[in-house]
């Protein structure tokens, strides 16, 4: 029996990996959709990613949970808004990475724990112990220090975290399985997008039957891109603890930054390097106190408190 649980142990670190390496090197997909521009990218990310779902439910025979949701129209209005949030959200990350900005949307996932804090404190009433207040104070010093760098503030990064943090909490509503929830809202999606798409066509603008058949499967391949890393988080999700997701969700932002300083070029002057500092000094307090709360006996009372670690899963 211990030898199951170690098993299963192992599988659930293996996906965890996988599925936050895949998201920490996407950045190195989009360039390769030019001369697509971000917004035809993003709408057939949404049209495949749907197919792709789609086709997995089929495959699975889980369509019992279509109905509910249906018949629940609080929760099928909460999908809507959690599917125009991520619309957002990955509009901008597309476009960032094809604009040469990909350290500071790596910064949006770093600081995504802390925004998620800071939101639960705003909207949700949550009371912080003080690592958790200091770890916040810190990264808003930390965005006044990359505003200075920047020369402005890095818009890029708080709309990707802002973002992510809403859909994160709208998520929590919704409380819809991984693989269900992308299906229903790629399919609140899939008209919006599908009409743009043929839009595009009309006004010789898509780029999906001109550049060749390679340009249009990696196209087609975005809802692969989308869906597959999903799937794996899944399966990490219910065999590791939170506290260790938690962890590895650090891996795609930190890919992500190595991949925008060490293979694209980008810039890092010493107030970058001083703004980043300490969003990680942030973050080393942040997990460092959510993996004491991890530890602490199950008898022993807490205090109401705001996410320790923010959302555990990457979406980008």
């Amino acid at each position: 029996m211990a030898g199951s649980s170690r098993s299963e142990g192992r599988t659930g670190l293996l996906n965890g990996f996988a599925a936050y390496g895949m998201w920490g090197l996407v950045p190195l997909y989009w360039p390769l959709l030019k001369p697509a521009a971000a917004g035809e990218i993003l709408a057939h990310r949404m049209v495949w990613s749907l197919v792709f779902v789609a086709a997995a439910l089929v495959v699975v025979r889980r369509w019992a949970w279509a109905g509910e949701l249906l018949r629940q129209p609080r929760r099928l209005a909460l999908v809507t808004v959690a599917a125009a949030v991520i619309t957002v959200n990955w509009g901008i990350y597309i476009w960032a990475v094809n604009s040469g900005h990909v350290v500071e949307a790596s910064l949006g996932y770093f600081i995504n724990p802390l925004v998620t804090i800071a939101m639960g404190v705003l909207l949700l009433k949550e009371r912080l112990r003080p690592a958790q207040w200091a770890a916040v104070g810190i990264g808003f010093a930390a965005v006044l220090v990359l505003t200075v760098g920047y020369g402005r503030p890095p818009w890029i990064s708080l709309c990707l975290a802002f973002s992510f943090a809403t859909y994160g909490l709208v998520k929590k509503k919704v409380n819809l399985g991984g693989v269900e929830s992308l299906a229903a809202e790629t399919a609140i999606q899939f008209l919006p997008a599908l009409g743009y798409l043929l839009w595009l066509s009309a006004h010789g603008g898509s780029t999906f039957t001109d550049e060749g058949t390679g340009h249009a499967a990696l196209l087609a391949s975005t809802g692969i891109v989308t869906a597959l890393p999903l799937v794996c988080f899944g399966a990490a999700a219910i065999r590791v603890p939170l506290s260790t997701l938690g962890l590895l969700q650090y891996l795609a932002p930190v890919f992500q930054f190595l991949l925008g300083v060490v293979y694209f070029g980008e810039d890092m002057p010493a107030e970058r390097w001083a703004g980043f500092g300490l969003v990680w000094l942030a973050l080393v307090l942040l997990t460092g106190d959510a993996w004491r709360s991890a530890r602490r006996p199950k008898g022993a009372v807490e205090v109401p408190r705001a996410s320790q670690l923010g959302s555990a899963a990457v979406d980008v």
